[in-house]
This record gives C-alpha cells, sequence and structure tokens, in this order.
C-alpha cells in the first residue's frame, strides 16, 4: 500500500486525495510526504520517497536541492494561499499609515479612569495622527499570484501603483490593473514610492536587499512591508532606519528578538498564511499534486524539477529523472528500442542541471531493462507505473 507521511496538521480537505493509501503522521518509509513548516533539512530519507508537498509556497524548510540529486520531486503551492497574504498586506497599508498599533496600546493604559476616559481620549488622541493611503504611492517589488492581487486591491483603494518584476511573466502582466506602472528598476520604486512591498523568494540575490545602500535611496519616512521572508531585509540597518526616521515604519510577517519593542516596527506572528480559507486550498493543491504525481507520473509546481504532464496513453508509464546532459536521452531510449517496444507518446523537459522524461510504451519493459537504464550514467530515478 502506497504510504503518505503527514508531518503537521493538514486540512482534512485533503484525505479524499489519498483514497487507499495509509495516509497519518505515523507512516514508516513513505512514498510520499506532505508538510507545512517542519524542517526536513535532518529527516532521514529512505529508498522509497518519491516526492514531498509542502503546502504553501515557501520551500525554504526542505532541503530541495539534495532532494533533486535523489530525484525526489519538492512541490509547493504557489497562489493558494495568496487572497490570505494579499489581505494581510492591505491590513498593514492602513497599519502603516496610521498609527493604530500606537494608539490602541495607549487605550489599554486608560483603564480604571472610569468617567475621564472619553475626555482623555479627546485630548491624547493628536499624539496618534496618521495619513490616508489613497492617493499615496505603493511600490511593488515581485508581480506573482500575492504581488499582481496586492497591485489590483491597492489600485481599487485609490493608490496610485509603480512596480518591478525582470521575471514578469506574459499570464501575470495580463493580470495586472491597467493603472499599474512598470518601471524596469527598483531604484525608481524607491526614489518615489510612499509604501514599499516585496513579494520575492529567498535567494543568494535578495538576501538583505533592504540593506544600507537601499534603504538610503528611500523616501523620507516611507513604510517597508515585508511579508516573503525576514532575510530579505537587513536587521540593524532596518533599526536604524527606523531610530533615524529614514524608515517611517516598518512591518513584517518574520519576527526577530532585535525587532520586538523597537519603535515603528511592527512585528506580526507569521499570520499572512493562517485562515481556515488559505490552509484549506494549500492542503488540496498539495495533495492533488501528490497523489497524481504518484499515481501518473505529472509534475505540477515542482521547484527542483521541470513541470511535465501528460495524459497517459500506453500500457506502461515510464518516469526517469536524470541529469541534463547530452545523449542520455537518446541512451534510454535505444534501450527500450532493444526490446522492440513501441513508444506512445512521451516528454522529455529540463530545467538546469536536471531534466524529467516521461514515455508511455505499448509494452510493459522487462525488470532486467529497467536496471540498465538505472546504470546508465546520469540517470538518478527511474520509476514504472
Amino acid at each position: 500500500m502506497t504510504k503518505i507521511l503527514r508531518l503537521n496538521e493538514i486540512s482534512p480537505l485533503a484525505d479524499s486525495f489519498f483514497a487507499g493509501y495509509e495516509y497519518s503522521d505515523k507512516a514508516e518509509n513513505p512514498d510520499g510526504i506532505i508538510v507545512r513548516s517542519a524542517q526536513m533539512s535532518e529527516y532521514k530519507v529512505n529508498d522509497n520517497l518519491l516526492a514531498v508537498a509542502r503546502a504553501g509556497a515557501g520551500t525554504n524548510n526542505i532541503p530541495s536541492a539534495e532532494y533533486a540529486e535523489k530525484g525526489i520531486v519538492v512541490f509547493n503551492t504557489p497562489g493558494a494561499n495568496a487572497n490570505a497574504v494579499k489581505e494581510l498586506v492591505i491590513c498593514e497599508l492602513f497599519l502603516g499609515g496610521r498609527k493604530f498599533t500606537d494608539a490602541l496600546d495607549w487605550v489599554r493604559t486608560l483603564k480604571g479612569e472610569g468617567a475621564n476616559v472619553p475626555k482623555l481620549v479627546e485630548k491624547g488622541k493628536s499624539k496618534f495622527v496618521g495619513c490616508e493611503i489613497a492617493g499615496k504611492t505603493l511600490g511593488v517589488i515581485g508581480f506573482g499570484a500575492i504581488g499582481i492581487l496586492v497591485a489590483n486591491a491597492a489600485v481599487a483603494l485609490g493608490m496610485k501603483v509603480v512596480g518591478c518584476d525582470p521575471y514578469l511573466s506574459t499570464n501575470n502582466a495580463l493580470a495586472l490593473s491597467p493603472a499599474v506602472r512598470l518601471v524596469p528598476t527598483r531604484d525608481e520604486i524607491y526614489a518615489n514610492a510612499d509604501f514599499i512591498t516585496a513579494h520575492v523568494p529567498l535567494t543568494a540575490e535578495t538576501k538583505n536587499m533592504f540593506d544600507a545602500e537601499t534603504i538610503a535611496k528611500f523616501k523620507n519616512g516611507a513604510v517597508l512591508i515585508n511579508n516573503s521572508r525576514g532575510e530579505l531585509a537587513d536587521t540593524q540597518v532596518v533599526i536604524a532606519a527606523l531610530g533615524s526616521g529614514k524608515l517611517g515604519r516598518y512591518i513584517t510577517d518574520f519576527p526577530t528578538e532585535e525587532l520586538i519593542g523597537i519603535k515603528n516596527a511592527i512585528c506580526v506572528p507569521h499570520l499572512g498564511a493562517s485562515t481556515p480559507e488559505a490552509e484549506d486550498n494549500c492542503a488540496v493543491m498539495a495533495a492533488k499534486q501528490l497523489s497524481d504525481y504518484i499515481e501518473n507520473g505529472n509534475i505540477v509546481n515542482s521547484v527542483n524539477y521541470p513541470s511535465v504532464s501528460m495524459p497517459r496513453t500506453g500500457i506502461a508509464r515510464l518516469c526517469i529523472h536524470h541529469k541534463n546532459i547530452k545523449e542520455i536521452l537518446s541512451k534510454l531510449l535505444a534501450i527500450i528500442s532493444a526490446q522492440g517496444i513501441n513508444v506512445a507518446n512521451m516528454q522529455d523537459v529540463s530545467r538546469g542541471e536536471y531534466a524529467y522524461l516521461i514515455c508511455d510504451l505499448d509494452e510493459k519493459p522487462s525488470e532486467g531493462s529497467l536496471d540498465v537504464m538505472r546504470a546508465v550514467s546520469g540517470v538518478l530515478k527511474v520509476r514504472l507505473i
């Protein structure tokens, strides 16, 4: 029986995709794993493991590159929690413009003042004057599923929106409001935006992208919103910029010890995708992708292998993970041809140094031929469905 290990609590909406499987948080030697935030760097991978599905967009808790070398596919669920994060960003825009958090903290100090509370409120409210976001400029860095929703919602709220994404796809560009002004460099955002929100993955390029040099380019008093990854910003630089007034506010979904208690730093306890709707959406997408891969070999939304998907047409389906090197495909096809087996349909797609072959055959190949394929230099995993 196929085994799926559940490393975190997952929405029960995922259950139906694993009917007939052993699906539990105690499955041993699993064929697949579904996970949210559990750290997998120390997880001991068994030989049966085919794939890991992350119910969320970020996969920093999964050693994806190491798994690619073992022919283990890592899936994520881009866009499944996009609306939840968008709503949090919109909330944070208001928090950045108005001093709500400070004001609420102050109101709590009035407990016990009895009938004097209304007078004290009227006297003290001037300390918490803020600004409206309508008419202000929002800079959006990154137009993936979340960035698009944020930009379009901000336009609807009356903001001017300027954005930058060198990897903007045609489909995502078409989904953007025509009112969004695209610029070629981030510097144009930094110079003009009253609010800046980043929606990019954590990579070597984006780590500490908000450093001293970058923040020096901001408008004085700009609000920086970071719901992507805490490491996008240099914490000490941010604290210094808040102290000097260069940054009006820093709002992040990734609190750190250093940020907590800093004036004008608003630390949200990682609530971006913490809604029942987002958890359901992520679980369903992750379960669907994982089960489709296990049953049909199709790859959709992998972070370490190319997307390869096609309907079943033959008697048997051969799935091969291999390095993206010359002549390897011809060697594999030659092994199939040597058995006199016809290829009904096939796709071989590469992504960086890795590639994935789906090959539908009119006959089932012998176990011996599969072993011959596994011995080909550059082949990482061979699976017959």
